[in-house]
């Protein structure tokens, strides 16, 4: 099947969308923003640490470059330093590595794209591929970076000019300065001219962050078939779940059924509402051990009958029920007199069973509050 057009990709991405990516190492990133802040970082501590940092340089070069009469007849101390200045220079220039290396892992953090993804480390042959390379050096994203380019160019080259022209002066007059005093001079210029440079790239990072985060979510739009689809993963397909909530309610209602045989009454509207009740010594209240209406009522009534259960008609309290009580619910206290008269009349009828005598009549105009009674169907 083709793949869809970017004209059809019109939702914005999803969360699930967006982490997806994330786990492919797929995150927003401005090359211009690293740059910036190593090179203002960089500038930063040249301006602060500008003295310290020259003078140790004068010494490092100093001890490079007066040798002493006798370390000439004794090459092996030339090795030991050399040693001594190659220690001397890394130390010179550590505070700026290592504010350099933190400064490296920054960028991540202001784009909210710090993120570790094993799955980007893994070899993927198409990065190796020249038709594909040729395709990024040829499209929007590789146009827009050659004008970025261009433009920073310019910027930049004109910032330096106009520094270099307006610093004339200061710069021609180093050649008259003693050494150690246009050293120093020298260091400082170079330093405010380079962040003075570094800081006009913020134009071009306050352009780039938000075109990249831009570029970056219209990359992950989605179809709108893709955003059914993805609902259905996360909440399952409708007919998947219409098809497993039928399977439960099947299965609690053979629990039901397989309950009824149990019951000590059903109270039927007669033929609309069925209500089984139990009752036994502990609990608070009878309970509702099976209800239903229509077919679920009819085989309610037959599987009591086939097991002997009592049937009561009683239109106003099996509606009652019905409505109010939930299933292995204890009734309510507004009904434990009416269901009283109907437990009382199914411990005479046992009796009957068992002793004979007088039968025992059914009770009538049960004490049913008219609010707890729907209108009959």
């Amino acid at each position: 099947m083709a793949e869809n057009s970017d004209l059809d990709r019109t939702e914005e991405p999803t969360g699930r969308r967006i982490e997806q990516a994330r786990e492919q190492g797929q995150v927003p990133h401005s090359r211009e923003l690293g740059t910036f802040l190593n090179l203002i970082v960089a500038a930063t501590t040249f301006w602060m640490l500008g003295s310290w940092f020259t003078q140790r340089s004068m010494n490092i070069a100093h001890q490079a470059f007066v040798v002493e009469p006798g370390s000439l007849v004794q090459p092996s101390q030339m090795l030991v330093r050399l040693a001594e200045i190659g220690g001397a220079a890394m130390l010179l220039i550590a505070p700026v590595l290592g504010v350099l290396l933190v400064t490296a892992v920054l960028p991540p953090f202001f784009m909210n794209a710090w993120v570790f993804a094993p799955k980007a480390l893994a070899p993927d042959l198409n990065r190796l591929n020249p038709l594909t390379g040729f395709g990024r050096m040829f499209s929007w994203t590789g146009l827009s970076e050659l004008l970025k380019a261009l433009f920073k160019a310019v910027l930049v080259g004109g910032v330096g000019a106009l520094l270099l022209w307006n610093l004339r002066d200061e710069i021609f007059g180093l050649l008259g300065e003693p050494l150690h005093h246009g050293i120093m001079h020298g260091g400082r210029l170079v330093t405010y001219a380079f962040l003075f440079m570094v800081a006009v790239l913020v134009l071009i990072v306050a352009a780039d962050v938000p075109f990249q985060l831009w570029q970056y979510f219209d990359r992950l739009k989605m179809t709108k078939d893709e955003v059914k689809q993805e609902m259905k993963e996360m909440l399952g397909d409708p007919q998947v779940k219409g098809r497993i909530r039928s399977l439960q309610m099947q299965a609690a209602r053979r629990r039901m059924m397989a309950a009824v045989p149990k019951a000590d009454v059903i109270v039927t509207n007669p033929t609309h509402f069925a209500v089984a009740l139990a009752y036994q010594a502990g609990m608070a209240a009878p309970k509702v051990v099976a209800k239903g209406t229509g077919e679920v009522a009819r085989k309610i009534r037959e599987i009591g009958a086939e097991h002997g259960v009592p049937l009561l008609e009683a239109p106003p309290l099996a509606r009652a029920l019905h409505r109010h009580v939930a299933l292995d619910g204890e009734i309510p206290a507004t009904l434990y007199t009416a269901v009283a008269e109907v437990l009382a009349y199914v411990y005479q009828l046992a009796q009957w069973r068992s002793v004979g005598g007088a039968y025992p009549v059914p009770p009538s105009d049960l004490p049913v509050p008219p609010e707890l009674v729907p209108e009959a169907t």
